[in-house]
């Protein structure tokens, strides 16, 4: 058998299993009309030896640090001991310094940090205290870092005016830069999906990097090691204005990163597998109260130039509902008086994902649309003796899930991000004041756990009573295109039936629901074997 020749039977026999399952899948009876699903996910593995020749390369550019680095694998380790590759243990200690916990990235990780140079600077006697932006292409340290069993994480931010070479621009403030590289995407129907166009100044350096603007972001997407990487800065794709950075003033940003990035460090661990859709279990019990209509059906005419809503049968995660306490009512606010059935605060809940808003939202059908989903609370019950005293200005939000917190001192939401091995997400909260979340620490690397209170019910939009009082939550997944937004309809039903241990009744359909395919997607490049895996064959 040639070299190889193992790999390419072991994945024509995956892509046989993996057709069949599909074929399987989307042939079986047809979903009750209320079932709930849990998302498709393909885990990608890692080439640690591309990864080790690039670092290698990178290190041996600096004569001076370069025979410091023990590249010869230890073969007497266990496969997946850190041991075994000591050059990446050594790259680790270094880059621990600036990036936290950067060994639990399970793929490598790539920063404008060029480590090389750092260390030969030390070596030369460089003074202590020395700015770290002279060794990060005039990046400033990273606000944000996170590296997980998923992959990771980071935001950097360059200065007006800062880098040799950089075009003059209108733009006032610091402009945000974010990397992620992950080995798992998310399967999610997307016709929008996989689109952009090629930049050549970089096409050397990056052979499959597209470039598109997505949902308000410009966003710069390649392959590396077999993993998934997404540079992204958020922009309007228009003129540039005081406050908003335009794409065309990013470009240029973007690529500055780009050419600067490096190996900075990760860990060769045990590969992730895939995860295939499934339904979710549910309470057994019967709620007499709880009842939503189905996603999708917004209510009339409000969705971008009146479309239709987005059917969507997925629970992206188990999570713990983000409101502290039932009952609580997934409504509109900005249309609420339009519907003329029901108040805010009772049920049935009601989908209003993809209302009317100017956010680009690409799983809606009009290109935009509110993002995510407006929770209400419940109004105080009248007083009365043996009644709890009751603030409608204190109903507790709480953390969906263990995570770390992605917040900014003057951000008005903060993100929890989720990364474990079998999912890389992202669950925003908005309307909360944001100088109480600062007064309580809520801000960039704080770990939260699952039900931990976060903060109350608000009404902050720019100041406060700028909205009604209410939170609105959203979810982000990571895809080949970066994060994208993704509707927490059937996410939030799922946790509030854990949450009142009851389950729900879904009222309708009053609207045709086409569900999408749940089979599990069969990655693009599964019948080229050496894209997916090492290129003879082992398993990185």
């Amino acid at each position: 058998m040639p070299p190889g020749g193992e790999t390419v039977v072991g994945n024509s026999f995956r892509f046989v299993s993996l057709l069949l399952a599909t074929l399987s899948l989307l042939t079986a009876t047809p979903l009750a009309a209320d079932d709930i699903r849990s998302p498709s996910l393909t885990a990608l593995r890692v080439d640690w030896r591309a990864a080790l020749d690039q670092l290698r390369t990178e290190i041996n550019s600096r004569p001076r640090i370069a025979g410091d680095f023990i590249f010869a694998p230890r073969r007497s380790m266990p496969r997946y001991d850190p041991r075994a590759m000591p050059a990446l243990v050594q790259l680790n200690a270094v880059s621990s310094q600036f990036f936290t916990g950067i060994a639990r990235s399970s793929v490598p990780v790539l920063l404008p940090f060029d480590a090389a140079a750092y260390l030969e600077a030390q070596h030369n006697g460089a003074p202590q205290g020395q700015s770290l932006s002279r060794y990060q292409a005039d990046f400033n340290p990273a606000d944000v870092f996170d590296a997980g069993p998923a992959g990771y994480s980071a935001t950097f931010s360059l200065d007006p005016g800062a880098g040799d070479g950089m075009p003059s621009r209108v733009y006032t403030r610091p402009v945000d830069v974010q990397i992620t590289g992950s080995a798992l995407v998310y399967d999610i129907a997307d016709p929008a999906g996989g689109k952009g166009e090629p930049v050549k100044p970089l096409a050397t350096t990056y052979p499959d990097l597209r470039k598109f603007i997505r949902e308000g972001y410009v966003r710069y997407a390649f392959s590396r090691f077999g993993i998934a990487y997404v540079v992204s800065i958020q922009c309007l794709d228009s003129a540039a204005k005081p406050r908003r950075l335009a794409c065309k003033e990013a470009y240029p940003v973007a690529e500055r990163f780009l050419k600067a990035l490096r190996i900075a460090g990760g860990q060769r661990m045990r590969p992730l597998t895939d995860m295939a859709s499934s339904i979710i279990d549910r309470p057994a019990a019967r709620s007499p109260d709880f009842a939503y209509r189905p996603s999708g059906d917004l209510i009339p005419n409000t969705g971008y130039r009146n479309k239709a809503g987005h059917p969507d049968v997925m629970a992206y995660a188990q999570i713990r509902f983000p409101l502290e306490k039932a009952p609580a009512f997934v409504r509109s606010q900005s249309y609420a008086k339009r519907d003329k059935t029901e108040g805010s605060t009772s049920y049935p809940w009601r989908d209003n994902f993809c209302e009317s808003r100017s956010f680009e939202v690409w799983q809606c059908g009009g290109g935009y649309g509110h993002q995510g989903e407006d929770i209400r609370a419940a109004d105080c019950p009248p007083s009365g003796e043996g009644r709890a005293p009751c603030d409608p200005k204190q109903r507790g939000v709480v953390a969906v899930r263990d995570a770390i917190v992605i917040r900014a001192a003057k951000d008005q939401a903060v993100t929890l991000q989720v990364n474990g091995r079998t999912e890389h997400i992202r669950f925003r909260y908005m309307h909360m004041n944001p100088h109480v979340m600062n007064a309580d620490g809520l801000l960039n690397g704080r770990l939260v756990g699952e039900g931990e209170k976060i903060g109350v019910v608000s009404n902050y939009l720019d100041h406060p009573a700028g909205t009604s009082m209410h939170l609105h939550f959203d979810v982000q997944v990571f895809t080949r295109d970066g994060w994208i937004w993704v509707s927490p309809y059937l996410t939030l039903v799922s946790a509030y039936e854990r949450l009142i241990r009851a389950r729900g009744r879904e009222l309708g359909p009053e609207i045709a629901v086409t569900t999408q395919p749940v089979a599990h997607a069969l990655p693009q490049d599964v019948i080229r074997p050496d894209l997916r895996e090492g290129s003879a064959g082992e398993e990185n």
